[in-house]
């Protein structure tokens, strides 16, 4: 069976079971602060398994794009070493809401596995929980009883709680999991050592396929464990892992998943894969994270230098290391993977093949921008080993935290020149950075709180700013010392931040007219979940639910603007324009549009009038709610790649033939509302991506105000001119002749001096040696000094000291032939000057320069240069 097709058996299997099958999720998480990526296919599920919304329907089936490469599940410096881990990774899954539990599960899997797919039965291994006296749990005998009517019972092995009891994480649902291990094997092998002795023991042939996680106990904070109000199915399957089985291969590479791009790869270096081990981790590696990258970018995670995007960009930068070090790519070439990529995944992941063009173009500009930062960091690690005889480990942390070097990279350069890499030391700085993170990043969440009954919160934020309402629950979290409750509430009219649009505040007033301050308000899953900073002093009772109305109307503008944003726009660059990212808030909006070229003066001014014009026509917002999706995008509704939308969408629309999107946002009611639009920038965000940020209402307004009195203050200081801007052009060409006869002076005085100073060279050891304080007034006419000496001495010695602006500043500058024959180095020299100064500093071999606190300390400096030359 190819690849594909058994993907669609597996989806078809439990449709005949009354699964519904489901699309996949985003890979990127918008709407869960504990994940950055979607790593397991229960994570779209998981405000179901935590009984915040129902199910809309009790039996699903889908495979799930996943990203494991951050947090506990951190696969990455595995992938392309060993055969069986990947960055990202479809993973198969069947789920069960309430209905059918553990005996239909094993059931079916024994079934699709056998029966459909064909696996050879006596390859088969099934665990099971062996119980945990400390937790109080027993062996789930429940699955044991009922694999034995499929499996021989010395096939049934007993697992650990480390293996064998899934855990949402450290709170939340959870329960015992049964895992069924494949052995890919030769004969001769499974003769020599039984197949039960190497599940869960690291055999890259004996591997784990498909985990059936019962769902029975919910974990508290307190660490205990208590029943769920209903039992669910959650399995998962690793389809690379699966299609490995089936096709008979040792390595999840050599399957039809990779084996295309694979060949593609060596075909393009010139290496065959099977040749060597090195370069057949490197095309392992360049097989799979281009994956993770393209699918991460077309659902809206651009590469970036913070959290997500961090991670992306990393994983990128180690594919082009791979690419660079072992496959001798020296030029852009992992983008030309794209158009592959994107092939084979239409008809399954078509948001790829939708997107081709735009996510080919940023990997290229990332790999020309990480070529140009190895090309600089192997350029440090040479100047580095000028100075040293060993590679430090903070050294080597710089290189792989800095510009991207895995340390296998850096001890290849260093072996290349006899050097050792201090392993120890750069672990140690290795971990002293995640210590560092997770301390950044540390929440500590406590359990909810019950007030009052109640599941689900009804928002009614789109028609009334205040609702009476009552406290379902509550909990403590503490981040970073500050200590907030979130509250749940049944009834809200506070918009959860989302969609680009902040969150709402206000006020939660009870019927004695205590009043709480709501900061913020954001969905964790289903959940609606108001930020305070102190909880009200009764809980109970009825409260009312207060948005801050100038808040929300001045952030309702700026949403409908955007929406008027983006259609003027497309209408003006072209229909290639869309949405990657905007930001929403009461006094600015913020808007990324994917463009390869920089928006012009005239292109803006052009969006403008377009905007303002809609504004003027007042046109009323036409809101539909509950729409069949299917149906808003069968009539032209514009929906953005990356984003999660349900069976029923929410669309809204400024005038039928402009602007048509779907949005959960809050809005104005007719565009005349927003009164003004301005653009204040245009900048580049990422490749291929630019970023509008505009003002609209009285921020507008503001602006105009200030920059007409700006413009009115210039006048009065220019004599109110009737040509101003001649005049302004007039003083400043003025200022600048002064400027450039200045910096002639400048420099006439410093070669001035130059001949003055050659008087005070005195001879030691050989060397023209020179070290004292000149009057200079900036750094470039001590620069132009110093080279000046350099240019009329031979074996020059020259450390120039100066007072700039108050600041002290050192001039090492020493003559080539000098610093080569006597092993001198300027850089460090000056660094080690700069004590005095309380500064530091650096540059060549032959120049270098430093900047310090300390004025005072110049005289010491320029008399310790000469212990240096004796």
């Amino acid at each position: 069976m190819t690849s594909k097709e058994i993907r669609e058996a597996f989806l078809s299997f439990f449709k005949n079971k009354s699964h519904d099958i489901v699309p996949s999720a985003p890979v990127v998480v918008k709407d869960d602060p504990t994940l950055m990526f979607t790593n397991a296919g229960m994570n779209q599920f998981k405000d179901i398994f935590l009984g915040e919304t129902l199910p809309k329907h009790t039996r699903v089936t889908d495979t799930q794009r996943c990203l494991r490469v951050s947090g506990k599940h951190n696969d990455l410096e595995e992938v392309g070493i060993d055969t069986y881990h990947h960055t990202l990774f479809e993973m198969l899954g069947n789920w069960s809401f309430g209905d059918y539990f553990k005996k239909e599960a094993i059931a079916w899997a024994w079934e699709l596995l056998t029966e459909v797919y064909q696996l050879d039965k006596d390859r088969l291994y099934v665990t099971i929980f062996e119980g945990d006296e400390k937790e109080g749990l027993e062996r789930d005998s429940d699955a044991y009883d009922l694999w034995k009517s499929h499996v021989a019972e010395d096939r049934i092995l007993l697992g650990n709680k480390k293996d064998n009891f899934w855990e949402m994480g450290e709170t939340g649902p959870c329960g015992p999991c049964s895992e069924i291990h494949y052995d890919m094997r030769s004969d001769e092998e499974r003769e020599a050592i039984r197949g039960q002795e190497l599940v869960n023991a690291d055999d890259p042939q004996v591997i784990e396929i498909w985990n059936l996680v019962f769902m029975q106990f919910n974990r508290l904070k307190n660490g205990k464990l208590e029943p769920l109000p209903a039992k669910h199915v959650d399995t998962g399957m690793g389809f690379e892992r699966l299609v490995r089985a089936i096709q008979g291969k040792t390595s999840n590479y050599d399957t039809d998943v990779f084996q295309p791009i694979i060949q593609f790869i060596a075909e393009r270096a010139g290496i065959m894969y099977g040749a060597d081990e090195k370069t057949d981790i490197a095309m392992r590696v360049l097989s799979d994270h281009i994956r993770a990258v393209s699918f991460a970018i077309a659902d809206g995670q651009l590469p970036s230098n913070n959290k997500a995007g961090y991670v992306i960009r990393r994983i990128l930068r180690r594919a082009v290391r791979y690419a660079y070090t072992f496959l001798g790519f020296k030029t852009p070439f992992i983008n030309e993977l794209v158009p592959l990529l994107a092939k084979q995944f239409e008809g399954v992941f078509d948001e790829l093949i939708q997107q081709q063009s735009f996510v080919q173009k940023v990997v290229l500009e990332e790999e020309v921008s990480f070529l140009r930062t190895l090309t600089t960091g192997i350029q440090r690690f040479e100047n580095y080993i000028a100075e040293h005889r060993a590679i430090e480990g903070d050294f080597a942390f710089e290189l792989f935290d800095t510009y991207g070097f895995p340390i296998d990279l850096t001890g290849l350069l260093a072996r290349e020149k006899g050097l050792r890499v201090d392993m120890e030391g750069f672990q140690r700085a290795l971990q002293q950075q995640k210590e560092r993170s997770r301390a950044a990043t540390a929440i500590d969440t406590g359990d909810w709180v019950t007030v009052s009954n109640g599941d689900e919160t009804e928002f009614v934020g789109y028609d009334c700013l205040e609702a009476t309402t009552q406290l379902l629950k509550y909990r403590k979290v503490t981040s970073k010392g500050k200590q907030q409750y979130q509250l749940i509430l049944s009834v809200t009219p506070f918009y959860a931040e989302g969609g680009g649009q902040v969150g709402d505040s206000g006020w939660l007033i009870s019927d004695a007219n205590e009043k709480v301050y709501i900061t913020d308000t954001k969905k964790e899953n289903a959940l609606i979940v108001h930020f305070v900073n102190e909880l009200p002093p009764v809980l109970e009772g009825n409260f009312k639910a207060v948005v801050d109305k100038h808040k929300r109307l001045d952030t309702e503008s700026n949403h409908s603007a955007t929406h008027l944003l983006h259609a003027a726009l497309r209408q003006v660059l072209g229909d290639h324009v869309d949405q990657k990212g905007s930001l929403v808030s009461p006094d600015i909006l913020r808007f990324d549009v994917s463009h390869f070229a920089k928006i012009t003066p005239e292109e803006q001014k052009q969006v403008e009038d377009i905007v303002n014009a809609k504004i003027r026509e007042n046109i009323v917002l036409k809101e539909e709610r509950q729409v069949p999706y299917q149906e808003a995008i069968a009539t032209g509704v514009r929906a953005l790649f990356g984003e999660k939308y349900g069976d029923y969408v929410r669309v809204i629309t400024f005038d039928d033939v402009f602007s048509k999107e779907l949005c959960g946002g809050t809005h104005v009611r007719s565009t005349g509302q927003i009164g003004f639009f301005k653009i204040i920038s245009e900048s580049a965000v990422a490749a291929g991506v630019r970023r509008i940020e505009a003002i609209t209402g009285s921020k507008a307004a503001a602006v105009i105000r200030e920059q007409f009195e700006l413009v009115d203050k210039m006048r009065e200081l220019m004599n109110n001119p009737k040509d101003f801007v001649s005049t302004v052009e007039k003083v400043l060409n003025e200022n600048h002749e002064l400027k450039k006869a200045m910096e002639n002076h400048i420099r006439e005085k410093s070669l001035q001096m130059k001949k003055e100073l050659e008087a005070k060279v005195e001879q030691v050891d050989g060397v023209n040696f020179l070290s004292l304080i000149v009057d200079l007034p900036s750094a470039d006419a001590v620069k132009t000094l110093a080279y000046a000496l350099k240019g009329a001495l031979d074996n020059a010695f020259v450390v120039l000291g100066a007072n700039i602006d108050g600041k002290p500043n050192l001039t090492v500058m020493i003559s080539d032939d000098l610093a080569k024959a006597r092993g001198w180095n300027a850089g460090t020299i000056v660094k080690d000057l700069a004590k005095d100064i309380q500064g530091g500093g650096g540059g060549q071999p032959f120049f270098a320069t430093a900047g310090g606190k300390l004025v005072e300390g110049l005289s010491k400096a320029i008399a310790r240069a000469r212990d240096f030359v004796r």
